[in-house]
C-alpha cells in the first residue's frame, strides 16, 4: 500500500462541494458539552484550508455507538457548537447525513460555507459499507477528502465506499501528516531506532513487534506485557499480570530479536504493590525480586535510568503503551519519566495509542513530541503492516514509491 497520497492541497477545490470525513468522535459530559476538543482542533487546518479557497465544505463524522438508529445522546449538536466557537463562524448542523433535505441544504451553500452532517452511525448502512448509502453520501459532493485517520482501518461507507462514486478522493492535511510520519517509521527511520512498548498485553503488540523488529535497533519493554517476557526467561513475577498462553510467543520474539541483532531491554527493577490501590504498600525490587502475593505496577528507578539513556541516544523513537498502571498516581512515575525522556530527546519522536497519548498529556509534554497520532487501532494496524481501507481508497501521489 502506498502511503504517499494526494492531499487537499494538491487539487483544485475552489467553488467545489468538498466532502470531508473528519473524526469528531469526542467525549461529552452529562450535560452534552465537549470535554476534550483535541480531535476537532486536529482537523482545523484542513477545514480552514478549504474555507480559504472558497470550497463548499460538508463535514461528516460518527459519534459514539448509537447502534444504527437515531439517539439524541449521540447527536453532533455539541460538536457543531464547539466547532462554531473554534472557527468564529456559525456552523449549520443538518438533521441527517443523507436524503433530499440534506441535498437541498448543500444546494443552498455558498463558497466558504460549512455544513456539518448529523451522526453517520444513525444509519446502520454506514458501518455495513452499504453501496446505496455510500452513493447517497457521494451525491452531496464533487471532491472527497479523508481527514479521519482514526477510522481509516474501517471499510465503512464514509471511509471507503463513497470513494467508488467520486472521481477525486484525497487525504486531508491531518491524514497526510499521519501517513508521512508513520511512513517514516516503516520506510526511512533514522538510526538508532528505538521502540518503547508497554501496556497490559503482549497479544495486542505481537504483529507490530514482528513487523518492526527487522527495522529496529532497540526495543524497551515495560508495562504489564513485560511480565510475560520475564516468565519466558524463567524469572519469577509474583502475582503480576501474565498472559500464560503468550509465553511461547514472547520466547519467539526474543529469539528473533537475537537473530536480527536487535536488543530487547526488559525492566531491571520494579515498583511492586500488594494490590492495585493508591494507598497500597509499595517497594522497589530487582528484576528477579517480585515475591508471591505482590505484583509489579511500574518500572523501577534503574529501569527509568536505562530506558532514558537509550531514548536520549536515539534518532527515531516510537512509543506505544504506558510503563505501568499510570492511571493510579503512585504507579505513574515510570511512565511520566519516559514521557519526559522522549520529550527531551533530539530524535524524531512519534507517540500513538490512547494510553500513551494520555500519558504525554498527563506529563505536560505533548507539545514537545514530533507527532502524536490521532489513531489508536489505525496506528497499530499500519505499523503491523496491514492495509488500511480508508488509506488504500485515496489517490496515490504520482511518482510515489510503494
Amino acid at each position: 500500500m502506498r502511503l504517499e497520497k494526494l492531499s487537499i492541497a494538491d487539487v483544485p477545490i475552489e467553488g467545489q462541494r468538498v466532502f470531508v470525513r473528519v473524526d469528531f468522535n469526542v467525549p461529552l459530559d452529562q450535560q452534552g458539552h465537549v470535554t476534550d476538543d483535541t480531535r476537532i482542533r486536529s482537523s482545523l487546518p484542513t477545514i480552514q484550508h478549504a474555507m480559504a479557497r472558497g470550497a463548499k465544505l460538508i463535514l461528516a463524522s460518527h459519534l459514539g455507538r448509537p447502534a444504527g438508529k437515531v439517539d439524541s445522546r449521540y447527536s453532533l449538536k455539541p460538536v457543531a457548537a464547539c466547532l462554531s466557537t473554534l472557527l468564529g463562524k456559525n456552523i449549520t448542523l443538518a438533521d441527517d447525513c443523507v436524503g433530499p433535505m440534506v441535498e437541498e441544504l448543500v444546494g443552498l451553500m455558498h463558497e466558504g460555507d460549512v455544513l456539518l452532517l448529523e451522526n453517520l452511525r444513525f444509519h446502520p448502512e454506514e458501518e455495513k459499507n452499504d453501496p446505496r448509502f455510500a452513493q447517497q453520501l457521494a451525491r452531496l459532493a464533487d471532491v472527497y477528502v479523508n481527514d479521519a485517520f482514526g477510522t481509516a482501518h474501517r471499510a465503512h461507507a464514509s471511509t471507503e465506499g463513497i470513494t467508488q462514486y467520486l472521481s477525486m478522493a484525497v487525504a486531508g492535511l491531518l491524514m497526510q501528516a499521519e501517513l508521512r510520519h508513520l511512513g517514516q517509521l516503516l520506510e526511512t527511520p533514522e538510526r538508532p531506532y528505538v521502540a518503547i512498548l508497554g501496556g497490559a498485553k503482549v497479544s495486542d503488540k505481537i504483529d507490530l513487534i514482528f513487523n518492526l523488529l527487522p527495522k529496529l535497533n532497540r526495543v524497551l519493554i515495560g508495562g504489564g506485557m513485560a511480565y510475560t517476557f520475564l516468565v519466558a526467561e524463567g524469572i519469577p513475577i509474583g502475582n503480576s499480570l501474565v498472559e500464560v498462553d503468550k509465553v511461547d510467543v514472547a520466547r519467539d520474539i526474543l529469539a528473533k530479536a537475537t537473530a536480527l541483532g536487535v536488543t530487547i531491554q526488559l525492566p531491571k527493577d520494579h515498583l511492586i504493590a500488594e494490590r492495585l490501590d493508591a494507598n497500597a504498600v509499595t517497594r522497589v525490587v530487582p528484576q528477579d525480586g517480585i515475591p508471591p502475593g505482590w505484583l509489579g505496577v511500574d518500572i523501577g528507578p534503574q529501569t527509568v535510568e536505562a530506558f532514558t539513556s537509550e531514548i536520549l541516544g536515539a534518532k527515531t523513537v516510537v512509543w506505544n503503551g504506558p510503563m505501568g498502571v499510570f492511571e493510579i498516581a503512585p504507579f505513574a512515575q515510570g511512565t511520566n519519566a519516559v514521557a519526559l525522556a522522549v520529550a527531551s530527546s533530539s530524535a524524531t519522536t512519534i507517540v500513538g495509542g490512547g494510553d500513551s497519548v494520555a500519558a504525554v498529556n498527563q506529563a505536560g509534554v505533548a507539545d514537545r513530541m514530533t507527532h502524536i497520532s490521532t489513531g489508536g487501532g489505525a496506528f497499530l494496524e499500519l505499523l503491523e503492516g496491514r492495509e488500511l481501507p480508508g488509506v488504500a481508497a485515496l489517490m496515490d501521489k504520482p511518482g510515489a514509491e510503494t
